[in-house]
């Protein structure tokens, strides 16, 4: 695939997301894909690396806790080969009350039609405070 066909696919990927399609956006990585997640484990649960099962998991949760799911908003975009990065920005109203808004840098990294990677740069802090602080 061309650099643009891989800025494409991931675009889908999040326009899919955002709309609450999660099983459309997760069949969009391959089998094998992971999800790394910036981070500390020890101090975010999120953070390491995913399966992409156990990132759907994740990804699930966080949305089925938001009043009316998350939005994820790329702002750029940069292609070569088969990476493509990403800014991007996104809003969440959780059932508790508290505002999911936070600020990414992801990379994708595309073979076959198929996501096989995905680096994620986020607020940590922020993002610990929200989705996983009671």
């Amino acid at each position: 695939m061309s650099a643009e066909s891989n800025k494409q696919l991931v675009a889908e990927v999040w326009k899919k997301f955002s709309a609450g399609n999660l099983d459309d956006a997760m069949a969009m990585l391959s089998d094998t894909a992971t999800w790394w997640i910036s981070g500390e484990p020890e101090k975010f649960p999120l953070a390491g690396t995913k399966t992409k099962a156990q990132f759907a998991e994740i990804a699930g949760g966080a949305t089925k806790s938001m009043r009316k799911g998350l939005r994820v908003t790329p702002t750029a975009f940069t292609a070569e080969g088969d990476r493509v990065a990403v800014e991007a920005t996104s809003y969440g109203e959780m059932n508790n009350g508290k505002v999911y808004k936070n600020l990414y840098h992801f990379l994708f990294v595309i073979r076959e039609g198929k996501i096989q990677e995905v680096r994620e740069y986020l607020d940590t802090i922020h993002a610990n405070y929200v989705l996983v602080e009671p």
